[in-house]
């Protein structure tokens, strides 16, 4: 019961749903109160309120968000609550007494200076909003941004400027119980100048240096920084918060290209949840900016993503354009008609190619380039189970996605059976279980199914420590767990030191990256991944949510994987190893092959997970792995050859592509420049024309002034 008011009410625990309750129940408890009337009971409830809505505050709750759109908003509650100490007053008949007229004459003013109040905050916020925001951009030289306000100021600085009103009301009901005026205005007079100091310590940001510069000269400084550093490859990226994934994992490949990369990104929610890069970056939210901005010496565009921002660059014929995506399945988008407007779409191997050629959605042949995937260069290929260690293998399905079909997902059907034969497997395995971050967001079905899942992982996990047959290295998992606990610390610190609560104009100022720090970084989360994998037993089942570990670094501990069709299959095939994946729309083999191309070296599970003995066998024994060979074929078909490596091919790509972008503008400059010479030409035979007729004018309609007349 509690779990579905949680749900309903739209609150993160038990505890805020409690905080929620008592927000609600505070205010009859008010009114009450004051018509009783009792000074006690109501400053009990308003001590409630109080409480009860900052602790919702500070958690962020959606329950908050959803109360100003139902007009009980902050600014509401807090004026209700102040009507009803009035109404408190006139009930103890103080309707005659000074504090009375006090307390009203308080909360007019009060309310006076919230509208300065905001006014400032919200100036100061547009005034700090930068046209463009950056990262590894060098514009502190060009360009003076001063610091932002103090936080203490600006954060949650709306509930800050309400709560002001608690000496006020604190002071009158005081003043109420003991029968004092003074104390009162007391109260009301910390309220009052408190509430004027602080619009007041607002007023020096919004003039003077401490404003950052205009948008005209913010852009010149961006376009004098490109002019400097000649970006000459461009990932251009437009998208929602949730899907700066597809950026990211471009961003180890745009650090080792060979020509110069930048970064463009459409959206300041991407470019907060990008992740750390050595690589330029320019987020560029209105169009006219980006279309007015210097990209002459940029020859390539890449393109992860298609959308509909994708146009503000296609426009820029100087440069050649190729849409390379963020995954590579059989899925519709990977066939997307949209592709045919990129100058070249990049696959990774020769089914991308067919892919096209099947769908015919107008992508030429000839426009098809074959790069592989630079992003699968940290899986690594299966040498077989080491001795002595029980086989791993990954159960990491898709989520339900957004059209309820049942093929998109083996959790709902299936996931219960394929785990429950996994942790019951003799001889045993053990079994990692990873789901998709977005299962259960659409399906509650799914949403249930997952926990029943994770449950059974448990359990068996639970079980598997208690049996005399496993036995754990607990000096080694201590050591590891010390060895975390010390690298997450650095982390953190590392982390801290970056800034996070810099506002926007400030982390363009200070965004140039410490390249020490981020190869720091790098080697720390090598290390956190080594240590974690060996802080608990190689047989220990376990759930694995969140960012960390990720995906490939279960790909590298495991033996097999079960799967759905997504991206995931695909990269996995890129370690050699068995894997299935699960028919949960029931198909039937023959046509589940058909349709997707990635499950023709997979053993095909139906929703009772039957076959799964097929999977067990390769991994046991790789003489008795019958497509051992279809997957070799199957990976050379999907993601290219394995020489040159990817990064090569990439790099290639990107090589042809520029010179075909330089052909191109110097064959338009040769163009423009034998049309102007003979526009030229032809001016100067007209002049000498004129010339050699004296008395003879030509006419702007071509006819003879005076000639042929009559």
């Amino acid at each position: 019961m509690i779990s579905t008011a949680i749900r309903v009410a739209r609150v993160g625990s038990a505890a805020q749903l409690a905080a929620a309750v008592l927000m609600m129940a505070g205010y009859p408890a008010l009114m009450l109160a004051a018509l009783v009337p009792s000074v006690p009971a109501f400053a009990a409830a308003a001590a409630v309120t109080y409480l009860a809505d900052h602790y919702l505050h500070r958690k962020g709750s959606y329950l908050i968000n959803r109360l100003s759109k139902v007009r009980a908003g902050l600014s509401i509650r807090f004026l209700i609550r102040q009507l009803l100490l009035v109404l408190l007053l006139a009930r103890l008949s103080l309707a005659d007494n000074l504090i009375y007229y006090g307390a009203i004459a308080c909360f007019i003013a009060f309310y006076g200076l919230q509208a300065p109040h905001g006014a400032l905050v919200q100036l100061i916020r547009n005034r700090r909003r930068m046209p463009v925001a950056t990262r590894n951009v060098d514009l502190k030289s060009r360009i003076r941004i001063p610091d932002a306000p103090p936080r203490k100021l600006l954060h949650r600085s709306a509930e800050k400027m309400l709560h002001i009103d608690l000496f006020a009301v604190a002071g009158i009901l005081l003043a109420a119980q003991v029968k004092s005026a003074l104390v009162g205005f007391v109260g009301i007079g910390i309220t009052v100048a408190l509430g004027t100091l602080y619009v007041l310590a607002l007023v020096p940001y919004v003039r003077g240096r401490k404003i950052p510069p205009n948008a005209e000269r913010v852009l010149a400084a961006v376009d004098d920084w490109l002019g400097e550093y000649q970006p000459e490859t461009v990932l251009y990226f437009s998208g929602s918060k949730d899907s700066a994934y597809q950026v990211n994992m471009w961003l180890d490949t745009m650090e080792n290209l060979d020509s110069k990369p930048l970064i463009i990104l459409r959206e300041r929610a991407i470019l907060n949840n990008m992740a750390p890069t050595t690589v330029p970056v320019i987020c560029v939210p209105g169009g006219v900016h980006l279309m007015n901005m210097d990209l002459s010496t940029v020859r390539v565009a890449l393109y992860a993503a298609n959308v509909g921002k994708n146009i503000h660059m296609l426009r820029v014929p100087t440069i050649k354009h190729v849409f390379i995506g963020h995954g590579d399945s059989d899925k519709l988008a990977s066939v997307n008609p949209y592709s045919k407007v990129y100058d070249e779409v990049w696959t990774a191997g020769r089914a991308g190619r067919d892919r096209y050629a099947i769908a015919d959605v107008g992508v030429r042949d000839d426009d098809i380039v074959e790069v592989g995937r630079p992003q699968l260069a940290p899986i690594q290929t299966w040498q077989g189970v080491p001795d002595g260690r029980i086989p791993t293998v990954l159960y990491a399905p898709t989520w339900e996605g957004w059209d309820g079909n049942p093929g998109n997902t083996s959790v709902v059907l299936a996931g219960e059976n394929i785990v429950k034969q996994l942790v019951q497997a003799d001889p045993p395995v053990r079994v990692l279980y990873k789901p998709h971050p977005f299962t259960g967001n659409v399906s509650k079905e799914a949403g249930a199914a997952h926990q029943r899942i994770t449950a059974l992982v448990r359990t068996a996990a639970a079980e598997r420590a208690i049996d005399t047959r496993f036995v754990a290295d607990t000096a080694v998992q201590a050591e590891a767990k010390t060895e975390l606990a010390r690298i997450e610390a650095r982390l953190a610190q590392l982390s801290g030191s970056g800034g996070e609560r810099r506002d926007e104009a400030e982390a363009t100022r200070d965004g140039l990256v410490d390249v020490a720090r981020h190869e720091e970084v790098a080697r720390l989360r090598a290390e956190w991944n080594d240590a974690y994998w060996r802080s608990f037993p190689a047989w220990e089942h376990r759930v694995i949510t969140g960012a960390d570990p990720r995906l490939y670094d279960c790909f590298n501990v495991s033996d097999a994987m079960v799967s759905d069709i997504s991206s995931v299959v695909s990269d996995f095939i890129a370690s050699g190893k068995p894997y299935a994946v699960t028919d949960s729309a029931e198909l039937g083999v023959e046509e589940f092959k058909r349709n997707n191309t990635a499950v023709r070296a997979a053993v095909i599970l139906s929703n009772s997970a039957a076959e799964l003995g097929e999977l067990l066998g390769a991994v046991r024994d790789q003489a008795a792995d019958p497509l051992a060979e279809d997957r070799k074929e199957l990976k050379r078909y999907l993601l290219g050859p394995d020489e040159p490596t990817s990064l090569v091919q990439f790099n290639t790509a990107v090589a042809n592509l520029a010179l075909k972008a330089e052909t191109r503008n110097v064959g338009q400059e040769s163009r423009v420049a034998a049309a102007l010479a003979e526009a030229e030409a032809e001016a100067d035979a007209e002049a000498e024309l004129a010339n050699a007729v004296p008395g003879q004018r030509v006419s702007a309609a071509g006819d003879t002034d005076g000639v042929g007349a009559g």
